[in-house]
């Protein structure tokens, strides 16, 4: 009865062993991690993602290594800029392993070494720049950050992919003075403004009044223009209708062959017409009507003798 129960003790007991056995023998890796496997206390291999079997007590995990995008958040660092002032730069560090068993066998703590890297880059090249420079060169300073932390990890098995800078705070006196000369540019700027505007503002009012001023005149000499053409053409169309009016009356008193009588009694129409004139007032003596008289007397003598010289002919 005691052999029966010592043998099933053993049994269990095997049946134990060999169930701890593979239980250390098999090894499920989970997806982005990998296994840094020893053997002997000596590098054996890296077991990526999936089953993997090692021999208990021979084989040895030695580190699990994520594969993913890490995050290191650098403490606030206190640099001194090209023109002594100390500032205060805040970064985090973008990394992932490339080659997981140099990042195990080739340093002790990577993360410890990239952030004392990285404190000391910033202040190498945040020294060399002016206060100014530190603000305005931000992508400048990320880029020669990555750079020099790309070379200098390499060797880790890490890859460096992004640095940012995510804050850069000066101290109290510089930063109250910053603000001052912000807000005084910020002024000057909108009194700059201000006057551009003034400026504009009177050269359009002024190139209005110039275009208003020369249509003005144009339309005044237009309506000038036209008023004189008007009254030429009235005087020219009564010029016309009096010429008219005394080549008929000639052609009538030519028809008629008026004696010396007839002249002066027309003489004297004539004159009376130009007596009642309204515009012009003319005084002549009347001995002129003597004179005016003798056109009848010159005509006849110069019918007569056409009349001769037709008979002459």
């Amino acid at each position: 009865m005691v052999e029966t129960i010592i043998t099933f003790a053993i049994i269990i007991l095997i049946i134990a062993l060999l169930i701890f056995l593979v239980y250390k023998s098999i090894k499920v890796v989970k997806q982005s991690e990998v296994y840094i496997i020893e053997r002997l206390g000596k590098f054996y291999k890296v077991a990526d993602a999936g089953l993997t079997i090692i021999i208990p007590f021979i084989d040895h995990v030695r580190s699990i290594v994520s594969l993913k995008q890490q995050t290191l958040d650098i403490p606030p660092q206190e640099v001194i800029t090209k023109d002594n002032v100390t500032i205060t730069i805040d970064t985090v560090v973008f990394y992932r392993i490339i080659d997981p068993a140099k990042a195990v066998y080739e340093i002790h703590s990577l993360r410890k070494g990239i952030e004392y890297l990285s404190l000391t880059t910033i202040r190498d090249i945040v020294g060399k720049m002016l206060l100014d420079e530190t603000f305005s060169s931000r992508d400048e300073i990320n880029v020669l950050l990555k750079a020099s932390l790309d070379d200098s990890t390499f060797q880790w098995g890490c890859k460096i992919d992004r640095v940012e800078i995510k804050d850069i705070t000066p101290p109290s006196d510089i930063r109250d003075a910053m603000e001052k000369e912000m807000n005084a540019e910020r002024n000057k700027r909108a009194l700059i403004l201000e006057a551009e505007g003034k400026k504009q503002s009177a050269i359009t009012l002024a190139e209005g009044k110039k275009a208003a001023s020369i249509l003005e005149a144009e339309a005044e000499k237009e309506a000038i223009i036209r008023k004189a053409i008007g009254e030429a053409e009235a005087i020219r169309k009564v010029a016309q209708a009096k010429a008219k009016e005394i080549e008929e009356v000639y052609k009538a008193m030519m028809k008629s062959k008026p004696d010396d009588r007839l002249v002066q009694l027309k003489s004297l129409e004539a004159l009376k017409e130009v007596a009642n004139g309204e515009s012009n007032k003319v005084f002549i003596p009347f001995d002129a009507t003597s004179a005016l008289g003798s056109i009848g007397a010159i005509n006849e003598v110069v019918n007569k003798d056409t009349k001769v010289n037709k008979k002459a002919d």
